[in-house]
């Protein structure tokens, strides 16, 4: 007999989860919206050649493909070595890939910039565990068209917004360049062919520490003398002095002689998202070891942290390369990612059913008219109402609305007019 459980990885979600998670989305895409930014839709599949192009780095492992319509067992036996003969469909590891494939498609109907909103779920064969689920929501805005660091401070602001607008305020976002890093690894000696694996080897710096990260990289076989100097680096003597995000903070976390062009854009950026928070302090936080996986980031990179937690709650960056790909010709493009799934664990209960919520709890001879009638007096006023009949442990059921978040009650007899209603708590 099958089972009666979810695929493993996936979830039902109840009633009151339901509610809690659709009032955040309805938060963060209020936010998104008064910023400027228009929804979108993609399809939930996408062409196998187009998830598997080698643009969604470690993802693309982890994508469900779909199998060709119309084999036959031996067709199926003669392509088992090739993923792309079994299959010409998959279900899509992230929002991005599909963005790029949309505005390639649509652009002709799009204005020269456009800020896009994103929000569905995706698909990823991960290994199940707390926190990590095989489907699960994004939000994504993304701009496409705008090279300068405006698109980054828009997409930094905005974000920032919906996270405060959830009540998690003091939240920050730490920062770096993808060129930064290339110029870093160059600077300290390590081949071009080294790179790929020594940036997955630097990213684990916060959970293994200096150390771990250069035994691993002495293990990766990476080139002594370019582990050495960046061992050096690490253990270089630091002041403790406090800097604010700005050029200072950022030439102090380098070596020597970074590139001028790349820093200027870092603090501009800085300087915009300042701007459009109207504060003091800059919420960014530069990070020359900030990594982030994906194989198609070109150039600024960045993750939201919040004092709360120590994972990130978000992320994005910007990816050029990518839209260039599909239309022969090259379109900037940075985008901001949140992870509802943790957001939505973090987020404080509110109100998430209307202003009142009111069970009519009536026995089994009350006339049905009456019983609706009562009901669409309720709806007309705003309020939500659902009907259920009296059982004989009444407190069970009341707390059963309760925790569904109906906030009040009223007894319903045959021929009554006027309901009593009274809270739940």
């Amino acid at each position: 007999m099958a089972t009666v459980n979810p695929p493993r990885g996936m979830r039902d979600i109840l009633p009151a989860d339901k509610a809690r998670r659709e009032r955040v989305l309805s938060v963060i895409r209020e936010r998104y919206l008064a910023h400027g930014f228009d929804e979108i839709e993609t399809p939930v599949v996408e062409e196998y050649s187009r998830l598997h192009a080698g643009i969604g780095g470690d993802n693309e492992k982890l994508a469900y493909n779909v199998l060709r319509r119309g084999l036959d067992a031996d067709a199926i036996r003669n392509a088992a070595d090739d993923p792309a003969a079994l299959s010409d469909l998959g279900l899509r590891y992230d929002l991005t890939v599909p963005l790029a494939r949309f505005y390639a498609s649509n652009r002709g109907q799009l204005p020269a910039v456009f800020r896009s909103i994103q929000i569905g779920a995706v698909w990823r064969a991960e290994r199940p565990q707390k926190g990590r689920y095989r489907q699960f929501v994004q939000c994504d805005i993304d701009i496409m068209g705008d090279d300068s660091s405006r698109a980054e401070a828009e997409l930094m602001v905005a974000s920032l917004d919906a996270v405060d607008a959830l009540g998690l305020e003091g939240a920050t976002v730490r920062i770096n360049d993808r060129r930064v890093l290339d110029w870093m690894l160059d600077s300290f000696g390590f081949a071009a062919e080294e790179r790929p694996g020594v940036l997955i080897t630097i990213d684990k710096l916060d959970k293994i520490g200096p150390d771990g990260v250069a035994a691993e990289l002495r293990e990766r076989g990476a080139a002594a003398s370019a582990v050495d100097a960046f061992e050096a680096f690490l253990r270089r003597p630091q002041t403790m002095e406090y800097n604010p995000f700005g050029e200072r903070q950022i030439r102090k976390a380098l070596p020597e002689n970074a590139p001028v062009e790349i820093v200027a854009h870092l603090v501009g950026i800085g300087e915009a998202v300042a701007a459009g928070r109207a504060q003091s302090d800059i919420p960014l936080v530069f990070d020359p070891f900030l990594v982030r996986g994906m194989g198609y980031y070109t150039g600024t990179i960045f993750e939201l942290a919040h004092p709360s937690v120590d994972y990130s709650l978000g992320g994005g960056g910007r990816y050029d390369g990518m839209i260039g790909r599909f239309l022969g010709q090259q379109v900037p493009a940075v985008g901001f990612s949140l992870g509802f799934e943790r957001l939505v664990d973090l987020v404080a209960d509110g109100a998430d059913a209307a202003a009142q919520a009111i069970v009519l709890i009536h026995d089994a001879d009350v006339p049905v008219a009456e019983l609706l009638a009562h009901k669409t007096a309720l709806i007309g006023t705003g309020a939500r109402a659902r009907l259920e009949r009296r059982t004989k442990n009444l407190k069970a059921l009341l707390e059963r609305a309760s925790a569904e978040g109906y906030t009040g009650f009223a007894t319903v007899t045959a021929g009554v007019t006027e309901l009593e209603v009274k809270p739940l708590s």
